[in-house]
């Protein structure tokens, strides 16, 4: 029996779009930003910032000297927010039919940035942060950890208490689900910028 929803920030409640951010950050002047950048996992500083090994101030030193000029904050999120297509609020908002019966968290490869965004109250044209649609927000960043490395998955499911069997996870990323079936968690393969719900609830037995 599912107790627990656990759903990917990126391509799963946002519809997200890379080419757009490696677009923005080559304006910044960094250098074939794709060899660091990807729709899943990062490399370089910006692995480093998203598996918490560098905070927001060092990744942006580090990013200025990579462009060979300094680079400010907001500059930096700018860049970042090039991630962002469309927030689904449709989607989250159906979620919140199924608080209560369901607990509801995020497990999400992401950075102080995008959450510094998403945790406040512009996330949404209503005004809700993030933590509004969800019990609990598992981060790489805070963590110490990324996906698809199994750690993650582990850690997320001792803070929780959360059984594997009981857990179901929503992601668009082949490696990440293949890594949560790994620790015995079900999964839902989702496409970014598609609707997941019917799969949804056809998994959860839920009639329309």
């Amino acid at each position: 029996m599912i107790k627990n929803l656990v759903f990917d920030f990126g391509g799963v409640l946002t519809t997200i779009d890379t080419a757009q951010a490696i677009s923005r950050f080559k304006q910044l002047g960094l250098q074939e930003p794709e060899q660091y950048l990807n729709a899943y996992k990062q490399t370089g500083i910006f692995f480093q910032l998203e598996n918490g090994d560098i905070d927001a101030a060092t990744f942006t030193a580090e990013l200025g000297k990579l462009c060979g000029r300094e680079i400010g904050y907001e500059e930096a999120l700018d860049a970042w927010m090039g991630f962002i297509v469309s927030v689904e609020t449709e989607l989250m908002e159906y979620l919140q039919t199924l608080r209560g019966t369901y607990r509801l968290c995020v497990l999400s490869n992401t950075n102080p940035f995008l959450q510094g965004w998403a945790r406040s109250s512009a996330f949404t044209d209503c005004g809700k942060s993030l933590d509004d649609y969800f019990d609990e927000l598992y981060l790489s960043y805070l963590m110490g950890c990324s996906k698809p490395t199994e750690e993650i998955y582990r850690k997320m499911l001792a803070d929780g208490n959360m059984k594997p069997e009981e857990t179901l996870f929503v992601d668009d990323g082949v490696r990440n689900i293949e890594a949560a079936e790994a620790v015995g968690i079900k999964t839902l393969k989702a496409v970014n910028g598609q609707d997941w719900r019917p799969e949804l609830k056809r998994i959860l037995k839920i009639s329309e």
